[in-house]
């Protein structure tokens, strides 16, 4: 009889683990298949899937009416937001069309210290293939900022980049100059939202003529891009200056 129960005892666990199994297949085959969805639609659609993505960043480096044609059918993406790539890549395919303007510095270094420092500290995407992508890892709270109450919360997305290039690159890293930003402000006592555009670039010039100074900075890290949004620990640097005319009241 205790051989009997014995036996029962390990049927029974034997189905428990398969149970377990096939659900865990199931959550599994579930979640890919929201991920590729989720990467689907990022994309936009005039570009060929079937098309190297970094073809459109070359046209869009090269050709001034290519670009024009973008900006003005897209004006609420980016290029590389757009074909599914980052701030990096873009980054890196300009420094690879127009190497005579890579690195301007000011310092001067040993020719030991220039070898390496001449390096970009990363490999373009194109290079290697990764198994998780970037924006697995991006959490929601490092994007929103709260205002001094509470009661506010604001997230800021890139609209457009300049084409000027960053200097001093060994010192302050990869860079980018934002022209134009879409701000939204959530406010949290009755959940209302508010959402416009701002021409910061525009708005830094006006403020110089009427008050002979800026305090933005419109030079923005890389790594502070996360899916075309900007990390809440730049939010002042880029908004300080629209604040100061009455354009923002955060």
């Amino acid at each position: 009889m205790n051989f009997r129960r014995y036996l029962n005892k390990i049927q029974r666990k034997t189905k428990v683990n398969q149970d377990v199994s096939k659900e865990i297949k199931t959550k599994v085959n579930q979640d890919v298949s929201k991920e590729i969805k989720t990467k689907v639609k990022k994309i936009l659609s005039f570009v060929d899937q079937d098309k190297n993505p970094h073809e459109y960043l070359k046209r869009y480096l090269k050709e001034p009416k290519y670009k024009d044609w973008f900006n003005r059918n897209y004006p609420n993406f980016t290029i590389y937001e757009a074909v599914g790539l980052t701030a990096s890549d873009y980054l890196e395919m300009k420094r690879h069309l127009f190497p005579e303007s890579e690195y301007i510095t000011n310092e001067i270094q040993p020719t030991k210290q220039m070898k390496t420092s001449n390096k970009p500290n990363f490999k373009p995407a194109y290079e290697h293939n990764t198994k998780t992508r970037f924006d697995e890892f991006i959490d929601e709270r490092i994007l929103v900022s709260h205002n001094a109450f509470g009661n506010k919360e604001m997230k800021i997305k890139i609209i457009e980049i300049s084409d000027e290039n960053p200097t001093l690159i060994t010192k302050f890293g990869n860079r980018v100059k934002i022209n134009k930003i879409l701000i939204t402000i959530k406010h949290l006592e009755n959940q209302q939202i508010e959402e416009s555009e701002f021409d910061i670039e525009e708005i830094e010039r006006e403020l110089i003529e009427k008050r002979h100074y800026t305090s933005t900075n419109r030079w923005i890290p890389t790594e502070s891009i996360k899916n075309g949004y900007i990390v809440n620990t730049r939010h002042t640097s880029l908004i300080s200056d629209a604040m100061a005319l009455d354009y923002i009241i955060f």
